[in-house]
């Protein structure tokens, strides 16, 4: 046996044609899925007569007529999509502690990663709104209804656990995975970075050109970051932070500004 493959099961990392396999397949389970689905999305959008500022993309869709059949089936969903976040977790967890230290998760400063989070969560938050309204302004951006649920007593809670879902999900693999697997590639940090912020950018760009622009620079934020700390979950916080204002204040905002935010577009 090679000194090369001996090395293989005490690092616990897998060749580089597994390793890209791995990545193929967890993207295909996940958000790689999303951005397919969203770049035929945009075509669609782009090839039709009605202009794409006109357009509307509804998030946290009703699930049924019955409301208590709409509450089941948001619960399975919630529960189903957070599948990939365990596959990633299996597959990077270390026996010793911490044992999701390579996602960048430890649990050793909750609060000082609680206040980082907030601290994102303004600066992005507040960006995001400038960018929207930009690309909406611009022509660029649909207008996005991020509350399509109906009202009964269990929405705002759904709508939170909505909000932590996709936290959870897009910054775990497209951050915490991400890196870890393009870092046992060899890839440079630059190229790490830039490939992360387009698959964000890209899954995105179902809601227009402005929320890929937006969300690119987002990643590109994030993902210097975490090099710098080897953190995941500031941002977990506060991408979690800024989905739950949105989804739960768009009502309000809704009532308050419905040509910037195209209502009823």
């Amino acid at each position: 046996m090679s000194d090369t493959s001996a090395a293989l099961p005490e690092t616990g990392i897998p060749n580089r044609g597994r390793l890209r396999a791995e990545i193929i397949i967890v993207l295909a389970l996940s958000l790689g899925a999303s951005a397919v689905y969203s770049v035929v999305a945009i075509i669609n959008r782009t090839t039709r007569d009605v202009a794409l500022s006109e357009q509307t993309a509804t998030l946290n869709r009703s699930l049924d007529q019955r409301e208590v059949f709409d509450l089941v089936y948001q619960l399975l969903a919630i529960v189903f999509d957070l599948a990939p976040v365990a596959l990633v977790g299996f597959l990077l967890w270390s026996a010793t502690r911490p044992h999701l230290g390579r996602l960048g998760i430890d649990g050793a400063r909750p609060w000082r990663d609680t206040r980082d989070g907030l601290g994102l969560a303004l600066l992005i938050g507040a960006g995001g709104i400038a960018v929207y309204l930009g690309g909406r302004a611009l022509g660029l951006t649909v207008g996005v209804d991020p509350a399509g649920l109906e009202s009964y007593w269990w929405t705002i809670p759904v709508l939170l656990m909505r909000a932590a879902l996709a936290g959870i999900t897009e910054e775990v693999i497209v951050v915490g995975y991400l890196f870890a697997r393009l870092k046992d590639l060899r890839w440079g940090p630059w190229a790490i970075i830039l490939t992360s912020a387009l698959l964000r950018a890209t899954y995105h760009l179902y809601q227009g050109f402005g929320a890929f622009i937006g969300n690119f620079l987002m990643g590109v934020i994030f993902g210097r970051l975490y090099l710098r700390t080897g953190r995941v979950l500031p941002f977990v916080i506060a991408h979690t932070i800024i989905d739950a204002v949105i989804f739960v204040g768009y009502p309000w905002a809704a009532a308050v500004f419905p040509t910037l935010l195209g209502v009823g577009a």
